[in-house]
């Protein structure tokens, strides 16, 4: 089910990637929790459901609107190791990094893992900073969908099948991840097989009943630094004792009389985002898919392409924490400071309860570094593995800061008073994905299905991508935009993203959207 739309006053709805997901937060929702309760229940059963997005070894954002507190992000992503670039050198034979190649069947990246690929993860802290700022059930509560996913296994999805393909060499990197991944002929588990995470499962049941302390200075923290210590990683007590959840003030903008909230500083999707809204608003677009409106939206795509070293620049002095959940200063990211950033494999949840409340996540893991947090289950991100990170010198970035994202869960508050609040996987296509959605639901005033499912345009390197499902005349104006380098996709292609999308009008009415693009699902109830 890729989309509904709901009666007056339902309990809630979600749109996420994955089904059991779904499952999760409605759980929460039916039992009375509020769409913030919900978005961490369906944080956690992500983690679960789809290893190879999510994972509390790796970080994301939330972004929450309440009529109380308004609209605020809070920004649970990774950071570099406080140890530096001088000890990346002193240790450059020592360092566990490696190459690897995943294949898209039509395309191949590659890839960087090893433990030497890990920055500091900020979901379990991130899980327990929201918790404490937003949530009124007990998270022992929130946590109960995941535990059981994880004990009781479950079928696993197509989707999810299929990226175990993709990232091959990463899943079957060590035995401990083989074992989780494959079947014991060594052969990956396909689409149907069950998959259990019964260490996973034990974990999330000791993070339940000793909260956070077995994280920042417990034995889960103590494993991830010796993991590091002795296998050639860069984290050490300091990053997980030092690591905090920053809540920002989100980066805002109108477009056609909508009010748009987005991610701030120091993440780039939603500052590119932002640019080309401000770029078309106020053209003349036309029809929706007419020749004005497809021409606009590839100009303004190719102009903050062109400014985008411009505005990613714009963002080392911006972007200062406002404070954490508990109301605790955090010191100020100085202008001297660089925020690189990380386009890796991401996935969304959105949730809407029918007091009005929304939460957009975001979700990340990079693709996994090939190894898990001893213990635990937990798979560990490989966030430094990043070209323009770990490049040739494996030395290219500041330590102790905050990388920045792509990602950018955000919200729009239409001039009828109705809000949506979305986000989408797809590294670098998910600016122009979430882009076109508000663009379709605000200035075209599409459906939330409509918006979602329409067809999608991308600009980047010189390349116009185009999904099927445009008049002829449109297309052949688009080749002239790019005359030697136009790719025409199928319809619905997963490059372009996965827009999962709730919505809410005054009068209390829901409706969610789920991209089909990536498995999506929806659920109003």
């Amino acid at each position: 089910m890729t989309s509904q739309a709901g009666r007056a006053r339902p309990h809630g709805a979600v749109a996420c990637g994955h089904p059991l997901v779904a499952k999760a937060v409605r759980e929460i929702l039916e039992d009375g929790g509020s769409a913030f309760d919900a978005a961490l229940a369906g944080m956690a059963a992500s983690c679960v459901a789809e290893p190879v997005l999510a994972s509390l070894g790796g970080g994301g954002f939330l972004l929450a609107h309440s009529e109380a507190r308004g609209t605020e992000l809070y920004d649970f992503f990774v950071d570099t190791p406080r140890a530096g670039p001088q000890s990346t050198r002193q240790q450059h034979d020592a360092l566990d990094v490696r190459r690897v190649t995943a294949d898209f069947g039509t395309a191949t990246q590659d890839f960087h893992i090893g433990v030497g690929t890990i920055a500091t993860p900020g979901a379990l802290p991130g899980l327990f900073a929201i918790h404490r700022a937003l949530c009124d059930m007990p998270l022992g509560r929130l946590l109960e969908p995941a535990i059981r996913l994880a004990r009781e296994g479950f079928a696993l999805a197509p989707f999810q099948a299929y990226l175990f393909q993709v990232v091959r060499p990463i899943v079957q990197a060590t035995a401990e991840v083989r074992a989780l991944h494959c079947q014991r002929d060594g052969n990956l588990l396909g689409a149907g097989a069950l998959f259990r995470q019964d260490a996973l499962a034990d974990c999330l049941e000791a993070l339940a009943a000793e909260g956070e302390r077995l994280y920042r200075d417990g034995e889960l923290g103590a494993s991830l630094c010796r993991l590091c210590r002795e296998d050639g990683g860069l984290l050490t007590q300091a990053d997980i004792s030092g690591y905090r959840v920053m809540r920002r003030q989100p980066l805002s903008l109108r477009f056609d009389g909508a009010k748009i909230a987005t991610n701030p500083a120091p993440s780039i999707g939603g500052a590119l985002i932002a640019d080309s809204l401000r770029r078309l608003d106020g053209q003349s677009l036309g029809a929706w898919g007419s020749l004005a409106h497809m021409r606009a939206l590839a100009e303004a795509m190719i102009a903050t392409n062109r400014a985008r070293a411009e505005i990613i620049g714009g963002l080392v002095a911006g972007g200062e924490p406002l404070d954490d959940p508990e109301q605790e200063p955090f010191e100020k990211a100085g202008a001297d400071r660089q925020h690189p950033p990380a386009t890796r494999g991401t996935t969304h949840i959105s949730v809407a309860d029918s007091a009005g409340n929304l939460a957009a996540v975001s979700l990340s893991n990079g693709e996994g570094c090939g190894r898990l947090l001893p213990g635990s289950g937990i798979i560990l991100n490989n966030m430094l593995g990043e070209e323009d990170l770990v490049g040739a010198e494996l030395d290219d970035w500041s330590a102790g800061v905050r990388l920045g994202s792509m990602m950018a869960p955000s919200l729009a508050q239409r001039d009828d008073g109705s809000l949506i609040a979305l986000g989408s996987g797809g590294s670098n296509r998910l600016r122009s994905a979430i882009l076109q959605v508000l663009i379709n639901a605000t200035a075209f005033r599409r459906d939330l299905p409509a918006a979602v499912t329409a067809p999608r345009l991308h600009m980047e390197g010189g390349v116009c991508h185009l999904e099927q499902g445009y008049d002829e005349v449109v297309v052949s104006a688009l080749k002239d935009i790019a005359p030697e380098a136009f790719q025409l996709w199928p319809t619905g292609n997963l490059f372009f993203g996965g827009v999962h999308a709730v919505g809410c009008t005054p009068g209390g009415e829901l409706a969610a959207a789920g991209d089909p693009r990536r498995a999506g699902v929806a659920d109003v109830f």
